[in-house]
């Protein structure tokens, strides 16, 4: 019966995913995620006590799979250090199902929108970025003892690359146009070996 209990929680936060992500949390009924992922109302009730405990809840789960992601590039991928950090950034421009990653990014879509509406998702969103950053930042370690990046301080330097690419991934939306993130890739790459 567990396994039944947490199929459905986590078909609900599949479901939900893709519709936040596509739409945004406050323009997402919750009649709308019920009725797409076919479940009855109490059953997401049995599961969360309010929409905003679903997001908070939903915010969560995309960090458990994502920073799971992150690391099998950052920390087990091959390469040097400044390969394994251009690896990551340069997938934030992969086009898939006519969607760009950049555009899948839980941050990019729900920071402006919920941070101001739910202290808890917004800490949730908080707690996720610092822990992509402390990943990037590790892995520029890794490139600083390789001798493929040149940095002094990798902490700084992740935090700057990801809020770079946070920016970016806001201007491609609004401009649809991939010559942001691509230059923003270019960016990357000077940040991490600049010329001296």
């Amino acid at each position: 019966m567990k396994t039944k209990t947490n199929d459905t929680r986590q078909h609900i936060l599949d479901i939900g995913y893709q519709l936040v992500v596509t739409k945004g949390f406050t323009n997402v009924g919750l009649s709308e995620i019920l009725k797409t992922a076919a479940v009855p109302k109490g059953s997401f009730y049995h599961y969360f006590k309010s929409k905003e405990q679903f997001g908070e809840a939903l915010i969560q789960h995309y960090f458990e799979q994502y920073l799971e992601h992150v690391s099998a590039i950052l920390e087990q991928g091959t390469g040097t250090g400044f390969e394994r950090v251009t690896d990551y950034f340069s997938r934030w421009l992969i086009i898939d199902n006519g969607t760009c990653n950049a555009n899948k990014c839980v941050v990019v879509k729900l920071s402006a929108e919920v941070s101001d509406l739910s202290e808890p998702m917004r800490e949730a969103l908080k707690k996720g970025a610092y822990s992509i950053v402390n990943l990037i930042a590790s892995c520029i370690d890794d490139g600083i003892k390789d001798g493929s990046i040149t940095v002094t301080d990798s902490q700084l330097t992740a935090q700057t690359l990801y809020q770079l690419w946070l920016g970016a991934s806001l201007f491609y939306k609004l401009s649809q146009d991939v010559t942001v993130l691509q230059q923003a890739l270019v960016t990357t790459k000077a940040q991490l070996q600049p010329v001296v």
